[in-house]
């Protein structure tokens, strides 16, 4: 019997997480890049219940707004006990990321701990169109 990994995670991408709240940049225009690094990244793996373990690199250029950092902090600590894939993570991170800020580009890398000899990295990009 192969494993089957079907319904475990259609609920990702409407699942209600913690907001992220933003502070108005005084520099908009101005070519910043922020680097936020999150070491201790926890999540579940959803096929096996086990922990999961991660730095999260978020990386992004401003546009008129900028990541309040105790806000991401409370909304990472959501992932702590939701089961979720790597791949996944990274894209729901970057796209809660872009829906609080509108940055102009932003990149989450997550470079996930070796498990059972294998060591995962997920890179998730968005870059704001011009004129849109």
């Amino acid at each position: 019997m192969e494993p089957t990994y079907e319904g475990l995670q259609h609920h990702i991408p409407t699942l209600a997480t913690p907001e992220i709240e933003s502070w108005e940049f005084q520099f908009p225009g101005s070519d910043t890049s922020i680097e936020v690094s999150i070491p201790e990244f926890t999540c579940i793996c959803p096929k096996t219940g086990l922990p999961d373990f991660a730095t999260l690199q978020i990386t992004y250029t401003p546009d008129k707004l900028c990541l309040e950092l105790k806000s991401l902090k409370e909304y990472i600590l959501f992932f702590r006990e939701l089961g979720i894939f790597h791949e996944h993570v990274v894209n729901r991170v970057m796209r809660d990321c872009v829906k609080a800020c509108s940055p102009r580009r932003i990149e989450v890398r997550g470079v996930f701990n070796a498990r059972g000899g294998i060591q995962t990295t997920a890179v998730a990009r968005h870059a704001a169109r011009c004129g849109a």
